[in-house]
């Protein structure tokens, strides 16, 4: 495993992101463990963040690209931090976009906020954690819209996320997977839960065990009730 996904997964502890326990997901799933970006709550830890989003999607989708679309809310903070990472670490300028929850009638009109969406626009998505893909189905009307608003040709690419699941969406394949097939694009995480596990079980952390072996046992548990078909 790369080193800088082995930092983050310890980012995520250090900053009370990623917590195991008893949780509901945003589809109603019971779960061992839960991923809340909503922890990130400084500037250096925003920071952080998007300098870990700026190399996975350089090492996925690489960085010929135009727009990073953060969906609102959580996704406008992603957006703007991954942009500004990328512009640091690459030297590359990337424009970012979110929507509005609400559409605004005076002064800056429309739905979106930061960069206008142009003919022959490459798109990213930038999203914190997808389980059953329940945000994206809400995103990509909006997409759509602004897609016949630009009358050109503007495209998705894929979608990025810092944590994939790895946990099955409507059907019996991952909510990624899933979405890979239904809108023809591709997607990536920083981290996947199979590497979360790996780095964390059984090896101490600042003189603690994070997954034990009662936890393991209740993630694998969760995968057997919510994994997707595995080939």
């Amino acid at each position: 495993m790369e080193q800088y996904k082995q930092e983050f997964i310890e980012f995520m502890v250090d900053c009370g992101v990623l917590k195991f326990g008893d949780f509901v997901t945003k589809s109603g799933r019971k779960t061992p463990f839960f991923i809340n970006t909503g922890f990130y709550r400084t500037g250096s830890q925003l920071r952080k963040l998007g300098e870990y989003y700026a190399r996975a999607i350089n090492e996925k989708f690489g960085l010929d690209f135009d727009i990073l679309f953060g969906p609102a809310y959580k996704g406008i903070p992603l957006g703007v931090a991954a942009s500004m990472a990328i512009s640091e670490l690459y030297d590359k300028e990337i424009r970012y976009c979110s929507n509005r929850k609400e559409v605004k009638d005076h002064g800056d009109k429309g739905i979106l906020l930061g960069s206008p969406i142009n003919d022959g626009d490459r798109i990213i998505i930038i999203e914190d954690v997808t389980t059953a893909g329940t945000s994206i189905q809400e995103t990509m009307p909006i997409l759509k819209a602004q897609v016949a608003h630009a009358q050109g040709d503007v495209k998705v690419l894929g979608l990025v996320v810092s944590v994939d699941r790895m946990e099955r969406g409507k059907g019996t394949q991952s909510a990624l997977k899933e979405m890979e097939d239904t809108y023809e694009f591709a997607t990536t995480a920083i981290v996947t839960m199979d590497e979360v596990v790996e780095h964390l079980y059984n090896k101490p952390y600042k003189g603690n065990i994070i997954i034990d072996d009662q936890l393991k046992n209740s993630i694998d548990l969760y995968y057997q009730q919510y994994g997707p078909e595995r080939s």
